[in-house]
């Protein structure tokens, strides 16, 4: 295949976006884009957007929860998170220990060596003392009630395979490190500083990132770094950010040259700035989604990415003060 310093295909076209069937609410508080019991009825089915249509049609989804992994698209479609395993229920949102963590506790059921399905009895803000350092074949599927993970070091994917993030909000995420912290039912070390960032993908693969609110954090909102592939970034709603979504490490990393990512149906909300993505040496078919008010650029690459860009709407800011550039090379 032939190098190209950056390759765009842009098309777009109204008639092919999905949320241009209704129009465009200004989203200002971000728990109205999660997805309760009572928005969760026949109204939600039906809508176009095949994820939603997949499952939402269902009038027993809450017992059916599982068929939700079968309804990835894109490059993370493979990802089954905890299909194949039990159920497994959050009922404590606090007394985080990030070394020994008790049962009950979201930290107890991300660390644990069979495949899980993580849901929650209820409403719950966590406040996490170090990152969330997950395990292999886990789903956090927060359906059902408002969870929230905010003002602490938020969640760490590493070196891990089939994970699923659903209906989570996440915002206030800082650095966390220099502290020992637990990843699996048998290891625990001293970690490093982390970013910051509300979803660290590291050498990770089949990834779905999918109906997430993220806001506000000290790095990036959702970042795939170090071979990291194989990710859908799907029907998330982002605002009040600076560098919203990295894909790729380094413009001298070079493995990520493997890197595929689906980045679809999202709403790039208020106050973001730049990074929508941006995109280093992989693949990444951006598809259907809706920018709104960014400053500096929405999309842009660098270090030889391919970027498919498809069906997107582009809504600039009125502001003279800003570069609204919808795409940008970087050096």
């Amino acid at each position: 295949m032939p190098t190209f310093s950056l390759f765009f295909l842009v098309l777009i076209s109204h008639a092919t976006i999905t949320f241009s069937r209704h129009p465009l609410l200004r989203i200002s508080e971000a728990t109205k884009w999660s997805s309760t019991r009572r928005q969760l009825g026949n109204d939600a089915c039906r809508t176009g957007n095949p994820i939603d249509d997949c499952w939402r049609c269902d009038p027993d989804w809450e017992t059916n929860r599982k068929v939700l992994a079968d309804c990835a698209i894109g490059f993370g479609r493979n990802a089954v998170g905890g299909r194949d395993g039990n159920l497994y229920v959050v009922t404590n949102s606090d007394n985080d220990d990030p070394v020994n963590p008790i049962p009950g506790t979201l930290r107890y059921g991300v660390i644990q060596e069979e495949p899980l399905w993580i849901i929650f009895d209820q409403d719950m803000v966590i406040n996490l003392k170090e990152e969330l350092i997950m395990n292999s074949h886990k789903t956090i599927d927060g359906r059902g009630h408002n969870i929230q993970i905010a003002d602490g070091p938020c969640i760490t994917i590493q070196n891990v395979s089939n994970i699923i993030i659903h209906n989570i909000y996440i915002h206030g995420c800082v650095p966390g490190g220099n502290a020992i912290v637990r990843d699996s039912t048998k290891h625990y070390g001293l970690r490093g500083n982390s970013d910051g960032d509300g979803i660290s993908i590291f050498a990770a693969r089949d990834v779905w990132i999918d109906h997430c609110t993220l806001a506000n954090c000290h790095d990036g909102l959702i970042d795939a770094v170090f071979g990291s592939t194989s990710i859908t970034i799907s029907n998330n709603y982002m605002f009040n950010h600076n560098e919203v979504m990295l894909m790729g490490h380094s413009d001298d990393f070079l493995d990520d040259r493997n890197m595929q990512v689906t980045i679809a149906f999202n709403f790039f909300g208020e106050n973001l700035v730049q990074r929508m993505p941006r995109c280093r040496h992989g693949y990444f078919h951006i598809v259907n989604n809706i920018y709104t008010g960014w400053e500096k650029y929405a999309i842009g690459g660098s270090a030889d990415p391919t970027i498919n860009s498809q069906g997107n709407v582009f809504m600039a800011l009125d502001n003279s003060d800003t570069k609204e550039a919808s795409f940008s090379i970087l050096k």
